[in-house]
């Protein structure tokens, strides 16, 4: 089975590409399941329901989230009603949200999805070790196909929670500094990994914020809005191969979609 993992969707532009590509996506690579980071998905930090609805109606099966998680506090109708978004697993247990969320794939392969937060330069957690331990204990090996997101600003938080779940989990795949990677790999016992997939969302950009907004703010240190950008629009994220009966990893390669190439596409066809 093939699953798509998109990287951290920013604002207006990068809800926008997934709507566009997705569909296109998912009929080119075949894809069985996509799962996306979404917690900078409205006006770049938080998710509202709106933009939910949106990401599941072009094609997104399961929603992880990360820090941002209630910067929009409408989102909490959607956290205690839907099945299909989950908050980091290390929240503390009375935090809004389900720890692990699950969907059949198009395959008819279940499939679960849980996120953890990185402790390194980051807000003060739980420890995301314990957690993704105890997630797994409550699945009890049910279901066989599942995939971390490791959200965290240190590559060694990633790579250390790579190590720790390698044979025990299908993937743990990388989010928040939406810098892509070329680190992607299968790890001993069969687990996908990648320090960081991407960003989906505008490249000319800080990190999906207006360029002479930040750059202004650097230089004087006058505090200015960190607007959305909305320049060269991408999808970002990793393609993960994975055998249903085991629920091993068998490859993983990076994606990346630009907004001219689906006009390309589309021509073609």
């Amino acid at each position: 089975m093939r699953i798509l993992f998109i990287g951290d969707i920013v604002g207006t532009p990068g809800v926008g590409i997934v709507k566009k590509a997705l569909p296109l996506l998912i009929k080119r690579e075949a894809l069985d399941l996509v799962v996306a980071n979404a917690e900078n998905a409205s006006g770049g930090t938080g998710m509202m329901p709106s933009t939910y609805r949106q990401l599941r109606q072009a094609g997104v099966d399961l929603i992880t989230m990360g820090d941002h998680l209630y910067k929009k506090m409408e989102i909490l109708s959607v956290l205690k009603e839907e099945d299909r978004v989950c908050k980091p697993a290390n929240f503390p247990a009375d935090a809004p949200g389900r720890d692990v969320v699950t969907a059949t794939a198009r395959d008819g392969t279940p499939v679960a999805v849980f996120s953890l937060l990185g402790r390194t330069f980051m807000r003060a957690v739980d420890c995301p070790f314990t957690a993704a331990d105890r997630v797994l204990a409550k699945l009890a090996g049910q279901p066989r196909v599942l995939l971390v997101d490791m959200h965290a600003e240190a590559t060694a938080d990633k790579y250390l929670m790579g190590h720790h779940l390698k044979g025990k989990v299908s993937a743990v795949l990388g989010t928040h500094t939406h810098v892509a990677t070329a680190d992607e790999q299968i790890l001993p016992g069969g687990t996908a990994f990648i320090c960081d997939v991407g960003m989906t969302g505008p490249y000319d950009s800080v990190l999906g914020r207006r360029i002479d907004r930040v750059l202004s703010t650097t230089i004087t240190f006058v505090p200015s809005p960190f607007d959305v950008a909305t320049g060269d629009p991408r999808l970002a994220g990793a393609v993960v191969d994975v055998d249903p009966a085991t629920g091993q990893a068998t490859s993983i390669r990076r994606s990346l979609v630009r907004e001219a190439e689906l006009h390309a596409d589309t021509n073609e066809t």
